[in-house]
């Protein structure tokens, strides 16, 4: 079918050194070279996607599911956070003039106590 060998390859480097100069050659080299990546990135998880789906076929194949078995499903697993209004909740060891802030950076200016004047 269609081969492209070393000579074939030189050639055309050669020809696109010749017509687009030395100054733009790597810059075009470079972004053939990101396309390639991408496109054999994308191929990749295309497979790996296709053998996913065709494993999980067989599985449910293999084992179908039993309706109206006595089995029943797990319970929901307990969450590793306490809800909302359990953290939100202050406590005495708490500075009373420190206000939380809703910027998940932390604090801003406007949340925090002014410490120049004395505690009342």
């Amino acid at each position: 079918m269609f081969e492209v060998g070393f000579t074939e390859i030189v050639l055309i480097v050669g020809l696109a050194l010749l017509v687009l100069g030395p100054e733009k050659l790597p810059g075009l080299l470079n972004k053939v070279g990101r396309w390639t990546g991408r496109a054999r990135s994308m191929a990749r998880q295309l497979r790996t996607q296709l053998e996913h789906e065709v494993t999980l076929e067989e599985l449910a194949k293999s084992h179908p599911l039993q309706t109206g078995s006595a089995t029943t499903a797990a319970p929901p697993p307990e969450p590793i956070y306490p809800p909302m209004d359990e953290i939100q909740q202050p406590t005495d060891d708490m500075d009373p003039g420190f206000v939380p802030s809703a910027d998940p950076r932390g604090t801003t200016e406007q949340s925090r106590p002014d410490l120049t004047k004395p505690p009342q």
